[in-house]
């Protein structure tokens, strides 16, 4: 049972050294306002185009997330393929068939493509389907590649009610909830203190795109993933926005602090 304004507990710590690659798990991490130390701070940029390699766009990208980083103490990272090796540049390249560069700064009006999620869900990865271009960060600090805001939270009542894995939606704390689905809707326009000191501040719903029905490592395909938020939770991320399927919500960082799994997540009142 949950009392004294909590509504839940941090279950997972997860982040994400390179965007679209798997990510790693921690027992606890810093959080600043460029969100969780290490996260997303590079990326993989697409020489010919220029914009960056996001798996929003499958046809193209999928491939990615059959790849992990790992980020050390101090920031390197290690890429690791589906075959357990190390994995460079030239070697990502030649796989996905683009010439790609790992870049460290976010270039400025960084974009990425998106499929549009249904045509992908209803046609499948390797169809031709419509793309949308987005810039990314529009709500983050400047630095790391951030698709919106720097953090993003999603519950263990959602991740019931859907039925998938976490990994699939990429967030940075799966916050353990009592209630039934999407909770953490209610969240929007608010703030949670979390632990001792980290206070954020819930900006929007995420919208989903086609990347969580998408394979990702050992975990095949699962439609699931957008298919019933589709059909149960869509919202209205910002204004002027059309409705859209989401699941979790993003968050801004208001005071920094350090967080750990088991932390208590409570509702501010003020």
């Amino acid at each position: 049972m949950l009392t004294g304004g909590t509504v839940g507990r941090v279950e997972r710590l997860l982040r994400y050294p390179v965007k679209s690659l798997l990510g790693e798990e921690l027992p606890a991490a810093e959080v600043s306002a460029r969100g969780l130390a290490g996260d997303r701070a590079r990326a993989l940029l697409d020489l010919e185009t220029g914009r960056v390699a996001s798996a929003k766009n499958p046809r193209r990208w999928a491939g990615l997330l059959r790849y992990s980083a790992a980020a050390a103490a101090d920031g390197r990272v290690t890429i690791t393929g589906p075959d357990g090796r190390s994995a460079d540049e030239a070697g990502l390249s030649e796989a996905l068939g683009r010439k790609l560069a790992l870049i460290a700064e976010r270039p400025p009006g960084a974009e990425v493509e998106r499929a549009v999620p249904e045509e992908v869900l209803a046609r499948g990865i390797e169809a031709e389907v419509a793309v949308t271009v987005n810039e990314l960060g529009r709500a983050a600090p400047d630095g790391g590649f951030f698709d919106f805001a720097p953090l993003h939270l999603i519950t263990s009542s959602t991740l019931l009610a859907v039925g998938v894995e976490a990994e699939r939606y990429r967030p940075n704390l799966v916050i353990r909830t009592e209630g039934e689905g999407f909770v953490e809707n209610a969240w929007v326009g608010r703030e949670l203190t979390v632990g001792e000191s980290l206070r954020l501040r819930i900006v929007a719903p995420t919208p989903r795109c086609a990347v969580p029905t998408l394979a990702h490592g050992a975990l095949p395909r699962r439609t699931e993933a957008l298919r019933i938020p589709a059909e149960r939770n869509r919202l209205v991320p910002l204004e002027g926005m059309p409705a859209l399927p989401c699941t979790g919500v993003y968050a801004q960082v208001v005071v920094p602090g350090a967080i750990r799994a088991g932390d208590a997540v409570r509702l501010n009142t003020d």
